[in-house]
């Protein structure tokens, strides 16, 4: 199967790491004047009508360089699944926002001891025509960012997802945790086909492919540094231990970049992604972070210096290997889909 990025997404990709070269320190409002965070919006909201798998483009290039921006929450948390489940009110409600860089959406798809549950613990009662939420959730991406944030529930009669603003009363966020206390919202909050695995799929396409362009990043300054980089009178590079180190940096990243295209291509396609997703999210979880390890150890000092970027690939791949739910919760998950 050829993965190769075909034209659109080609240019995608090279428009994208040129905004986020050329300004790294406002590259969030940048993007969002290339048109890059508008790109899977319909065209009736402006937008170029593009899916899963030109988002994920652009969060390889977010990733490659470990730029830090809330693209996993406003794109994969927000525009897909908004676009994909919300009604016409709500897609023009938040998406134009979302692409225009001014606010941010995301979901929380984690509860306390329970990544990704598929029957949540937050509870949605009925209530004075609407709802009323009690719950909490964590790892939230972005959430002292958000002005709206998807939140799966159990409802009476099975599973819905809603949208919470985090400053309603009731709602407390700490940092990324998100304590809802009969929190009211209305009928029109409420997504009437998504599902906790709708966002879930989308949850884990966006970590993976973040993910992906984190590990490349790193190796791409791992491998220049140990080729310019002298020991000894000859290039790091140059010693066979040093070589069989990169080599297996090599290996993950191209796993990993191989799984997540995949996964993601499975997802646009409207196929099922979940045995791709798994394990894409399992390598990135167990593999990534040993790999960041080893870039860290080939540059010696250098890496921990927060003035070299190299720290930025490592923090963002310890988030990710958290936000998928941790190695044993993927591994667990993958189990499960070969059983069945």
């Amino acid at each position: 199967m050829d993965f190769t990025l075909d034209s659109t997404q080609a240019d995608i990709a090279a428009l994208s790491a040129e905004v986020l070269a050329r300004e790294p320190e406002h590259a969030w409002p940048a993007l969002a004047k290339a048109g890059l965070l508008a790109l899977a919006l319909p065209a009736e909201l402006d937008g170029d009508g593009l899916g899963p798998a030109e988002v994920a483009v652009v969060l390889t290039e977010v990733g490659r360089a470990a730029a830090e921006v809330p693209a996993l929450a406003a794109l994969a948390l927000g525009v897909l699944p908004l676009n994909r489940h919300g009604s016409p009110e709500q897609r023009a409600r938040w998406l134009p926002e979302i692409a225009s860089g001014e606010v941010v959406v995301t979901a929380a798809v984690h509860e306390p001891s329970a990544p990704l549950p598929a029957d949540p613990s937050t509870r949605a009662d009925t209530g004075d025509g609407g709802w009323v939420l009690t719950g909490t959730k964590t790892h939230v991406p972005s959430l002292e960012q958000a002005r709206c944030v998807l939140v799966p529930a159990t409802l009476p009669w099975g599973t819905g997802v809603f949208l919470v603003d985090p400053r309603a009363e009731g709602a407390d966020v700490h940092g990324s945790t998100l304590r809802l206390t009969r929190v009211r919202v209305g009928e029109a909050d409420l997504l009437r086909d998504a599902t906790p695995a709708d966002l879930h799929r989308y949850a884990l396409a966006g970590a993976v492919a973040l993910g992906d362009g984190a590990v490349a990043g790193a190796l791409a300054l791992t491998t220049e540094h140990v080729r310019g980089r002298e020991q000894f009178g000859r290039p790091l590079a140059a010693f066979q231990a040093v070589a069989q180190q990169i080599a297996d940096v090599y290996v993950t990243s191209r796993t990993l970049h191989l799984a997540a295209l995949s996964a993601v291509w499975r997802l646009a396609e409207g196929l099922d992604p979940d045995e791709d997703l798994a394990v894409a999210a399992y390598w990135l979880a167990e593999e990534a972070p040993k790999a960041l390890a080893v870039c860290h150890h080939l540059h010696g000092g250098l890496g921990v210096d927060v003035t070299y970027p190299l720290h930025r690939h490592y923090g963002l791949v310890k988030e990710l290997a958290a936000f998928t739910g941790g190695a044993s919760a993927r591994l667990d998950r993958l189990g499960d889909l070969v059983e069945v």
